[in-house]
């Protein structure tokens, strides 16, 4: 039996193959935390275009809860500690809003808001939680950058929004998503250890005024 027909080699070189793919999927998922709210409840012909915004945003409301509570914001917390790929605190992301009009033709309106994540900031949070958990520290930060980022994006999206209620696309069935992802950022030593780190690009030689006495040249008094 060839090298190639084994049976066992083939099966095993598809067991590999399988963990590759799980562990690349888990990554994925580990990455980003989701919620979405579908409103199945139709607006009434006549509402003003102030309920109907009101409408969609009571949707973002109820998706923004769910991404808040879901189990995948632990996971990204988790990611602080110290095995965490995120151990030096300092991590970005984006959190993310997408509307959809499902019995309308329109694209998505999606809106998107950046965030930073500072040692300081998941330092700073263990005066709420009282707890030295990196991990639930982080979930703190986490959950005020996904409150701020909704905001944020909300007020991005809302031109668009105001354009798919002059178009009558919310007129049936919505669904809004929120996302938030994070990624660590490339970690950069404090400034006082920056310092200490680098060589000197140059011998160090004293002042004048402070070179050994011994270095003066010596003359017999006359």
């Amino acid at each position: 039996m060839s090298y190639r027909t084994n049976p066992d080699r083939i099966l095993d070189n598809i067991d590999r193959a399988r963990n590759r793919d799980a562990e690349s999927a888990r990554f994925q998922v580990d990455r980003q935390a989701m919620g979405r709210d579908l409103e199945t409840e139709m607006p009434d012909v006549d509402a003003t275009t102030s309920e109907r915004l009101k409408r969609i945003f009571a949707v973002l409301e109820k998706a923004y809860t769910k991404a808040a509570q879901r189990s995948e914001m632990g996971r990204l917390a988790a990611r602080f500690q110290a095995v965490g790929d995120i151990h030096h605190h300092h991590a970005r992301g984006d959190v993310s809003i997408s509307v959809q009009y499902l019995d309308h033709d329109r694209f998505d309106d999606v809106g998107v808001s950046p965030f930073e994540i500072r040692p300081y900031e998941v330092a700073d949070a263990k005066r709420e939680t009282r707890t030295s958990r990196a991990d639930v520290n982080a979930l703190k930060v986490l959950r005020k950058e996904l409150r701020g980022g909704v905001l944020a994006a909300y007020q991005k999206l809302e031109p668009r929004v105001r354009d798919a209620i002059r178009d009558r696309a919310d007129m049936g069935h919505i669904q809004v998503q929120v996302t938030v992802d994070l990624r660590p950022a490339e970690y950069q030593a404090p400034p006082s250890q920056q310092l200490l780190a680098d060589e000197p690009s140059e011998e160090y030689q004293a002042p004048p005024s402070q070179q050994p006495l011994a270095d003066e040249p010596s003359e017999e008094s006359t």
